[in-house]
């Protein structure tokens, strides 16, 4: 692995994630999250939800660069139709952008506004940027799908240490356990529909919060 694809992996990368929860802060405002074992069956959920349109629209964006701007524009349509809730799309999309200027700054001969012209602002959605600078880097499309899995659980993971004051080497720990479930999630080819409704109506009933630590 070289080190442009570890930068772009890196969680502390200036992408924007650690301005979402992936649905958390939601689900412990509503008292549905409370303790890591909430959080472990949140992460569980989402995972075999979203986790896995995610993981294989990465993947296949990483199988489709450089691509044509017909063939980006199509793929983004399949995922917008498989995101219901305009919070999810909104931040699927600032995720999307804040990638996107990260790639510009580390891959600058990357003809990305070429490809990306015409989609919906800010920038087509985040798996699609994901698996479109894994390939960039020279990775694989499991590799993007790993990625895009893995970030599905240890977004809203890292969120709950904050909102809930977990143990983070028990949430990490949680995480591990999770692991052959990333992996299988990553196995999966095609463009899977699975959808998670109780999180699409989480997003949504965010936005209305007067008090928010997180984006998303």
């Amino acid at each position: 692995m070289n080190g442009l694809l570890l930068l772009l992996l890196d969680s502390r990368s200036p992408a924007g994630g650690h301005n979402h929860s992936g649905g958390m802060e939601p689900a412990i405002t509503c008292g549905m999250v409370r303790n890591l074992a909430d959080v472990e069956a949140f992460c569980r959920g989402r995972l075999r939800t979203s986790g896995r349109v995610a993981a294989a629209f990465a993947a296949a964006a990483c199988e489709l660069w450089p691509g044509e701007p017909g063939e980006w524009a199509e793929l983004d349509a399949e995922l917008d139709a498989r995101t219901p809730s305009e919070a999810v799309r909104a931040a699927s999309r600032q995720l999307g952008n804040g990638l996107r200027r990260l790639l510009r700054a580390t891959a600058p001969s990357a003809d990305l506004v070429a490809r990306w012209a015409g989609l919906p602002p800010p920038a087509p959605h985040h798996p699609l940027v994901l698996g479109a600078g894994v390939a960039l880097a020279g990775g694989s499309p499991d590799l993007a799908a790993r990625a895009a899995a893995l970030g599905t659980v240890s977004v809203p993971a890292s969120a709950a240490v904050r909102l809930l004051g977990l143990d983070p080497f028990a949430v990490h720990a949680m995480l591990a356990r999770l692991a052959p479930e990333v992996d299988a999630c990553a196995a999966i080819r095609g463009l899977p529909a699975d959808s998670a409704p109780a999180l699409e109506l989480l997003a949504d009933f965010h936005l209305t919060t007067e008090v928010r630590l997180f984006a998303s």
